[in-house]
């Protein structure tokens, strides 16, 4: 894209784009390239190809060069366009939040098939980041209520945004904070999680694009399960009788969450719900009714 008085259409400047980000190892070069121009064009991607001869305008291709040039150094594409689809719902993320994955939308669904059969559940988000758990739950439950905690002030803020965005801001509440620590005194139906669960060691060797991702989203402690034994071990305190916590894990590692409440009276497994690739990725603990 050197000469600036050539005419680049759709078609020729998609191609050219899927060539450059293969040659610098970009695992999807085409999908990107996809996403990024039909942002910057404000098109669906199949329209793309509807209008694959369409000459591109100056200031259309000075934007889409200095996303193509963002995603080459491996920003993920959501930091670029600032927005990430998640269970049909379209999501601002930035750089101070974890990009919402498909893999989640497994925690999202199994958790809203458990609380549809309740009248007014009461849900915890925590590490929520974006946002997309809860908002997605309190979007398909009118009725629901919900409390997201972060750490982080700015991923608070974000989240904030995607909730006043999808109508739920009323029934959302956000609090900044350890874990349960700025929720004490409340039970909940649910408590919903997707904390960190990568091995502090493993850190290094992820993808350039997961290594821009927040730090404090992605280290879970030396064997990756820190912040699993806290949830765990504390959950029985905020969960109502009956209720859940529905918990997103790694590889390898619903077994050793799951064994996490053997000691835990009040709190027995009841699932470990597998994601579209096969992979043991939620585990949801039930506490007793009597509790």
């Amino acid at each position: 894209m050197k000469k600036t008085n050539e005419i680049w259409t759709i078609g020729s400047i998609l191609k050219w784009t899927g060539q450059y980000f293969g040659e610098k190892g970009v695992e999807n070069p085409r999908l990107d390239a996809e996403v990024l121009l039909s942002h910057i064009l404000g098109m669906e991607r199949i329209q793309l190809y509807v209008h694959f001869e369409q000459p591109l305008q100056q200031h259309e291709l000075a934007e889409f060069r200095a996303a193509v040039k963002k995603r080459a150094t491996r920003i993920p594409v959501a930091y670029i366009t600032g927005c990430k689809e998640f269970m049909g719902l379209n999501f601002t993320v930035a750089p101070e939040v974890l990009i919402p994955r498909p893999d989640t939308e497994i925690l999202v669904e199994a958790s809203l098939e458990r609380l549809n059969n309740i009248g007014q559940p009461h849900i915890l988000d925590i590490g929520t980041g974006s946002g997309a758990i809860i908002i997605s739950l309190l979007a398909r439950l009118p009725a629901a209520c919900g409390a997201a905690v972060d750490i982080s002030d700015k991923a608070l803020a974000v989240a904030g945004g995607n909730a006043a965005k999808h109508q739920v801001g009323d029934r959302l509440t956000l609090h900044r904070g350890d874990v349960y620590q700025p929720v004490a005194g409340q039970t909940y139906h649910a408590i919903l999680s997707n904390p960190p669960y990568i091995p502090d060691s493993d850190i290094a060797g992820l993808a350039p694009e997961v290594r821009q991702e927040p730090l404090v989203a992605l280290a879970g402690g030396q064997d990756g399960l820190s912040f699993y034994r806290r949830l765990i071990r504390d959950a029985d305190e905020f969960l109502k009788p009956g209720g859940f916590i529905a918990l997103e894990v790694g590889i390898h590692q619903a077994c050793p969450v799951a064994s996490l409440a053997d000691a835990l009276p009040q709190l027995k497994p009841e699932a470990v719900i597998k994601d579209y690739g096969g992979v043991e990725r939620v585990v949801i603990l039930r506490k007793s009714q009597e509790g």
